[in-house]
């Protein structure tokens, strides 16, 4: 499997879009309910760039397979060197390393943009999803517990971080 990775482009959009919208309809990684639209996505991306915030995917035979981003993780100017990120994969392709190459990467350039910690916001329930950042480094450092709610019960959140060296 020879994946590569690349700076997203508008045209990733709908692979985006899809990606994005399956996770919303599906799983609990993403506490949304209603699937985003064209227009949402689009905002999103060229927000991420007037911010210059990474958005990165991973091709696979020229299908976008997988994407991951990062953003501030509040807006008060405090929290300006910390930032949360996402990795998203192909319902086909979790557990085949493509989240390892995106979250390694944005591991890489928040260290080149000098961010200081990455947060990731996980479903408790999500023990594959916990496994895989603590191979990374991070640590759990709190649950708020039901503080989402989706497919009929009650989620429990769990903060983890990176410190960046």
């Amino acid at each position: 499997m020879s994946v590569t990775l690349r700076q997203a482009t508008s045209e990733d959009l709908e692979k985006i879009l899809d990606i994005v919208n399956y996770s919303i309809l599906h799983t609990t990684a993403n506490y949304s309910y209603e699937i985003q639209t064209i227009d949402v996505q689009q905002k999103w991306f060229e927000d991420k760039n007037a911010k210059n915030l990474p958005v990165i995917v991973a091709e696979l035979d020229g299908d976008v397979i997988g994407f991951g981003s990062y953003g501030p993780f509040r807006e008060k100017i405090g929290y300006q060197y910390t930032v949360e990120h996402s990795v998203y994969v192909t319902e086909n392709t979790i557990g085949k390393g493509i989240g390892s190459k995106l979250l390694t990467e944005l591991i890489r350039l928040a260290k080149e943009q000098g961010y200081h910690v990455m947060i990731g916001a996980i479903d408790a329930d999500n023990a594959g999803s916990i496994t895989f950042h603590e191979k990374f480094g991070f640590v759990a450092t709190g649950t708020i517990r039901e503080v989402g709610y989706k497919f009929d019960h009650w989620l429990d959140l769990v903060f983890m971080q990176l410190i960046l060296k």
